[in-house]
């Protein structure tokens, strides 16, 4: 199974001080060394972490997949099209959240995702829709013309019970199986970590595993070469 590392967290870390260490293209750098298959960044609106620069930098630099996760807003669209990451996740977004809070509605949003699939596309741009493992999703994310989804992992990783995790995990089996079945590439993530991942990563069906926050935190005490390595490991 493939491992794409988030490494938005790097440059949260960078803002507190409002300095220029550390350099997101760096982790990135050390990320792909030690095992991770792609990198993926939020630009996001309010610029919070991951910024312009970072983008330009990385896709200047990077060999490997970059996977860009975004919002629908015209802005951002126009900034994925000039850089052309090989990949854009298209997410929720909410100014006051803390992080993405649930997959995208795609049945709601259906003529603005569609349009901005279409444009994603035309640019050589894969794309991915973040949603959350419904049926529902599922069906308007495929009738939008992607190939690709993320599952939204976030309810499974967020159980306060066994009984709770156990409904989540089978909602993610049943919902890749069905993906699968209708002709969609699958992966998964949000909220995963180094005690819960391997569970996830046992569904059969699912390519890759996007992982951010729960690697930058193991990194920050043992280092992000043994941190990826840690993760590759579990999910492998």
């Amino acid at each position: 199974m493939k491992l794409g590392v988030n490494i938005d967290h790097v440059a949260t870390l960078r803002q507190v001080r409002g300095g220029v260490e550390p350099e997101p293209v760096f982790a990135a750098l050390i990320s792909l060394a030690a095992g991770a298959d792609s990198i993926v960044v939020h630009l996001r609106e309010d610029r919070r972490h991951i910024n312009d620069n970072d983008l330009r930098i990385l896709r200047q630099v990077l060999k490997s997949k970059l996977n860009l996760e975004m919002s629908l807003h015209k802005e951002i669209v126009d900034i994925a099209c000039e850089v052309k990451p090989d990949q854009a996740t298209l997410v929720p977004e909410k100014r006051q959240e803390i992080t993405t809070e649930g997959g995208l509605d795609v049945r709601k949003n259906f003529a603005k995702v569609n349009e901005t699939a279409l444009r994603l596309k035309k640019n050589g741009i894969m794309v991915s829709l973040f949603i959350d493992p419904e049926k529902k999703q599922i069906d308007a994310a495929k009738k939008s013309g992607v190939n690709m989804i993320e599952l939204h992992t976030g309810r499974f990783s967020d159980a306060k019970t066994k009984k709770e995790e156990n409904i989540y995990f089978r909602q993610l089996q049943n919902a890749v199986k069905y993906a699968r079945r209708i002709g969609l590439v699958v992966n998964a993530g949000h909220g995963l970590n180094y005690f819960n991942v391997k569970r996830v990563a046992g569904i059969e069906g699912i390519e890759e595993l996007n992982i951010g926050y729960a690697i930058v935190c193991r990194a920050a005490l043992l280092g992000l070469d043994r941190a990826v390595k840690e993760m590759k490991l579990l999910i492998g």
